[in-house]
């Protein structure tokens, strides 16, 4: 398992190497990653594409998919490839939809033609104080450490 998104909030199955993977028959998200060749670290990858499917069966999985040459070239190899999941049961395609959209903002894959900004605008909080709650504290830039 790996955990993906904003705060690692997504539990992804996988990765799995996308060559010798059989899709099931499920509605999810999936994440196709780029194994990254650095010297002692074997483990590591790239996000490179985001997606979802009502099916992921249907999709064209390993390698029929509409964007799985840009895939190939990116990672050099379809060796390379590799993809994790999250099944979202009984989810509507709307809310598969907002986690691949949260997917782009984040990790922003090359090999995807929608792009997706992670920008805040004061207008959608604000300031505010109830009896229950304090001020928002956190930074509103996701890529900012203050």
């Amino acid at each position: 398992m790996i955990r993906l998104g904003s705060l690692a909030g997504y539990p992804f199955e996988g990765p799995r190497s996308l060559a010798g993977w059989t899709a099931p028959k499920a509605p999810a998200v999936y994440a196709i990653f780029a194994r990254n060749d650095i010297a002692g670290k074997p483990q590591e990858f790239s996000v490179i594409y985001v997606g979802h499917a009502d099916d992921l069966s249907q999709v064209g999985f390993p390698f029929r998919h509409p964007r799985s040459a840009a895939w190939i070239k990116r990672a050099g190899s379809k060796f390379n490839l590799h993809v994790a999941w999250f099944e979202i049961m009984g989810g509507l395609p709307s809310h598969r939809e907002q986690v691949v959209q949260e997917l782009l903002a984040v990790y922003k894959p090359s090999c995807n033609e929608e792009k997706w900004e992670d920008s805040w605008k004061e207008e959608w909080i604000g300031e505010y104080s109830t009896a229950v709650t304090d001020p928002l504290t956190t930074n509103r830039n996701p890529n900012s450490s203050d």
